[in-house]
């Protein structure tokens, strides 16, 4: 089975509480807006804090695609090479011993890909293997991770490594009033994260606290390809986001769940560990009520919500890395992962400590 041996969370400097972003959202609304809605947007997803790419008076509707795609660039690729050599520490491993990287992001385009213009100064091999992935959103970090163990499987000898740089904060449009873009402005945050796994045969496998991966699945949910994406124009990326998510979730989703564990001769009821996309508040009671768990089920994707917002594909990493740094749960424990992103799709991993 694939081994997590390591995962890192790392991020810009710019740390603000939620209520100085509302204020300095609220002043870049347009003439005769009313704020209140902006604030009770922000006030309503249970996010306390947030760190950003830039400086707060550096957002404006003045940023056009071409500044903040420059933007995001060099930023994105400072907290990768950050975040890849926190992990490779982490994991006792050198770099030239990576034998395949997969890169995600949905916030910032680059060719070539990030992981291509980090690989000579992090030190990977020239011949590493390379998958960058992009669209699969906030989905992205489990099923790199899915991926990684697909590909693990064929090569029990390999290390692997997942890097997810997200910089959300640079797809705003300040002055856009649409109910999608508020809620984007109060949910989102910037990071980046970085997992390494190994093979069976790795000679590592043994090594540290992490969890097994056991299996994977991805189901996407026809008729729904409008819900959850972006609109790309001139103007940059444009946050869609259907009010109809949480209840897709509730029926859909919680389903697929529950149908995946059980093919595992396991229930909701029996998962130790839940390591759950934070979405948004309502995407977490959703899942909440219709698996009929607990409410502290999800309590470590509500602390990493609070702290530092909603991170896209990182932030499954971020909570897998909280869970690990609270203290690997007992030899024998069920964690599942679980993500949402564009399509609209779900990802699961299943997990074993």
């Amino acid at each position: 089975m694939t081994r997590v041996l390591a995962v890192s969370s790392v991020f810009p400097p710019h740390r603000h509480p939620q209520g100085e972003i509302t204020d300095a959202l609220a002043r870049f609304l347009p003439p005769g807006s009313d704020d209140a809605l902006l604030r009770r947007v922000h006030s309503s997803v249970r996010v306390e804090t947030r760190h950003l790419a830039l400086p707060l008076e550096r957002y404006g509707p003045s940023n056009d695609f071409g500044t903040t795609n420059a933007l995001f660039l060099e930023t994105a690729l400072d907290l990768g090479a950050r975040a890849l050599e926190l992990a490779l520490a982490a994991a006792g491993l050198a770099a030239g011993e990576i034998d395949l990287v997969m890169s995600t992001t949905v916030t910032g385009l680059a060719t070539p890909s990030l992981e291509a213009r980090l690989a000579a100064g992090a030190g990977l091999r020239p011949d590493v293997r390379r998958v960058p992935l992009f669209g699969l959103g906030c989905a992205a970090g489990a099923a790199g991770i899915g991926h990684l163990h697909d590909y693990l499987a064929g090569r029990p000898g390999h290390a692997a490594l997942l890097l997810s740089t997200e910089l959300c904060s640079l797809t705003l449009q300040p002055a856009d009033t649409s109910m999608a873009n508020l809620v984007a402005g109060a949910l989102f945050g910037d990071g980046a994260g970085a997992l390494i796994a190994v093979g069976p045969g790795h000679p590592l496998h043994g090594a540290g606290g992490g969890p097994s991966v056991i299996a994977a699945r991805s189901r996407l949910y026809p008729g729904t390809e409008h819900l959850l994406g972006w609109a790309i124009g001139h103007w940059g990326m444009r946050m869609v986001l259907g009010r109809e998510l949480p209840e897709l979730v509730r029926l859909h989703v919680a389903e697929e769940v529950e149908t995946f564990l059980a093919s595992h001769d396991l229930k909701p009821s029996d998962v130790d560990a839940w390591i759950c996309h934070p979405g948004g508040p309502k995407i977490l009671d959703a899942l909440t009520d219709a698996l009929a768990l607990p409410a502290s089920a999800f309590a470590a994707s509500h602390r990493s919500l609070a702290a530092v917002g909603n991170l896209s594909s990182a932030s499954v990493l971020h909570i897998l890395g909280e869970v690990q740094r609270a203290g690997p749960p007992p030899p024998g424990s069920v964690g599942l992962m679980l993500a949402f992103g564009p399509g609209f799709a779900s990802e699961l991993v299943l997990l074993r400590w």
